[in-house]
């Protein structure tokens, strides 16, 4: 029930993304949350997050409020490029396997698979693009407000990290059910404050990529 890059054709998918704000070729859109957790007995210091709250640092892609890649087995102080960086999603991408890309906030580095917006925005095509980023990218944080509301266990797991895991994925597979099945769900307004987390530097082929589609479409 978790599948990249969704169950629809990935034509179908692209098309659904352009329609909210005109970017082009998106696949999906990445981020990374926090559910809290006791204080495990081992290793406690290492989910403990920029918060200062124990944690699992949870990351997931979505298209059209359906989770389609979830990364949850990492303790809460690591960082969201990391999660990225170290995941199968990721290096499916860097082997060519897809054509298009993901969405995600300052706290990725921008690369081909994966804009992220720009941090000084000149007017004009590059403020545009900013903008278009911002609405598209809105999606992934309402389906993580939708996850939330349906399962309030994930205010706080008071179970071990690695039971906190199994229950994190299974809350996705009933999320993702109950989307396809068409549940219905609380409006959820988006209400994310930017994290304090340093922004990791991005890569040339990442910036170069993101100048040709604020320079072609915006």
């Amino acid at each position: 029930m978790v599948v990249f890059p969704g169950h629809k054709p990935v034509r179908n998918i692209k098309e659904e993304f352009h329609r909210i704000a005109d970017l082009p070729n998106v696949m999906g859109c990445v981020d990374g949350t926090q559910i809290p957790i006791t204080a495990p007995a081992e290793n406690e210091a290492d989910y403990v997050n920029r918060k200062s709250f124990h944690s699992i640092n949870v990351q997931i892609c979505d298209a059209a409020y359906i989770v389609t890649n979830v990364e949850a087995k990492w303790p809460g102080s690591v960082h969201d490029s990391r999660i990225y960086r170290e995941c199968r999603l990721s290096n499916r991408f860097a082997r060519g396997e897809f054509d298009g890309y993901l969405l995600g906030d300052r706290g990725y580095p921008c690369q081909p698979s994966l804009l992220t917006p720009y941090p000084d925005p000149e007017p004009g095509p590059q403020q545009r693009f900013n903008v278009a980023h911002c609405r598209t990218r809105a999606r992934v944080e309402m389906t993580l407000g939708i996850l939330k509301s349906w399962f309030q266990c994930l205010q706080k797991l008071r179970v071990t990290p690695e039971r906190a895991c199994d229950i994190i994925v299974a809350c996705v597979v009933l999320h993702n059910i109950a989307i396809i099945r068409g549940e219905q769900h609380l409006a959820i307004q988006i209400n994310d404050p930017a994290d304090d987390h340093p922004i990791p530097a991005d890569v040339q082929d990442g910036r170069a990529a993101r100048d040709l589609i604020a320079r072609n479409y915006f």
